[in-house]
């Protein structure tokens, strides 16, 4: 890609320009030299946004809260973007679930992004450029930006270090799940968000919470919402608001961007080093005579590595 290419890409994005956004993101998301070079001139228009991370089981709502919550964001003036995180097929690589169709409704709005990106490794693991995409969505100017996660397997962790605050969303009935809930979710989510609060027994369900957070409750906030009427809803994004305000006032708001930063950092590294030392590797064991060693092979390339590291 040329130069005069990738600073047309640029002003697209810092003007607000859709399609020069999705292209933006089209190349971040392969994290190779020139999604480095994109990000690099990105870097002064970001930091700005909020990021929100929204995670919970299958199956409570969070798409059709994430929904609620940009109809109110824009009738406050505000842009919001989505990045939905779906399950990767495992023939075409593509995401699955294709939130832009369940939240269409905004597809036409200026001042809504919605994308879906595939988990990639790990069954679902974030995807490793969601930190990226989100940068080039806080530089054309979106914000809050939300983050949903496919609520299984590695990703709600991988939440953690990858929003400034974290939703958990929840919803009554669920019974024993709330055991089942990954360590360190339920402790690290700062709003935890009962959805669907109409159903039967939705106050001793929350009650429940409350005993099993026990000493941690009082720095827990529990909003009990109904995201298909809309009850709720303001209360929650009042507690949101209050979140932020939290951060910027204590200083907390630097912990978290520089635990972004880090965790940008070494999947960055992990992506570029290791995809660069894979191909390697199966060049040279082509180049193997038949029956090698290919331990020995590994063995050595890593001694290299380490070698290197240590200068």
């Amino acid at each position: 890609m040329r130069n005069e290419k990738i600073d047309d890409i640029i002003d697209g994005v810092i003007s607000g320009d859709k399609r020069a956004i999705a292209r933006a993101i089209t190349v971040v998301e392969s994290l190779d030299d020139i999604s480095l070079e994109i990000l690099e001139k990105l870097s002064p228009y970001t930091r700005r946004a909020h990021i929100l991370g929204i995670t919970g089981p299958p199956g409570v709502g969070k798409s059709t809260l994430i929904d609620r919550l940009i109809r109110e964001y824009r009738r406050l003036g505000r842009k919001v973007a989505v990045i939905a995180v779906d399950p990767t097929s495992p023939y075409t690589g593509g995401a699955l679930l294709g939130d832009r169709i369940r939240m269409q409704r905004h597809a036409t709005d200026e001042g809504v992004f919605i994308r879906s990106i595939a988990t990639r490794g790990s069954i679902g693991a974030l995807s490793r450029s969601t930190i990226q995409v989100a940068k080039v969505l806080d530089a054309a100017g979106y914000d809050p930006i939300i983050i949903e996660t496919v609520g299984a397997g590695q990703s709600d962790l991988d939440i953690i270090g990858s929003a400034h605050t974290i939703l958990l969303v929840l919803m009554p009935n669920l019974g024993d799940d709330i055991q089942a809930l990954k360590a360190g979710i339920l402790e690290a989510a700062d709003i935890i968000v009962i959805n669907k609060s109409d159903l039967p027994h939705a106050d001793t369900y929350k009650r429940i919470l409350e005993s099993v957070l026990e000493e941690d409750i009082d720095h827990k906030k529990i909003v009990m919402v109904s995201a298909l009427s809309g009850k709720g809803i303001e209360e929650l994004m009042k507690h949101i608001e209050a979140h932020r305000q939290e951060l910027i006032e204590s200083g907390r708001i630097k912990e978290k961007k520089k635990e972004i930063l880090l965790r940008e950092v070494a999947g960055v590294i992990e992506v570029l080093i290791v995809r660069d030392l894979i191909e390697k590797f199966e060049r040279e064991l082509e180049n193997e005579q038949k029956g090698s060693n290919m331990y020995k092979i590994l063995k050595e390339k890593i001694n290299k590595l380490r070698a290197l590291l240590r200068e």
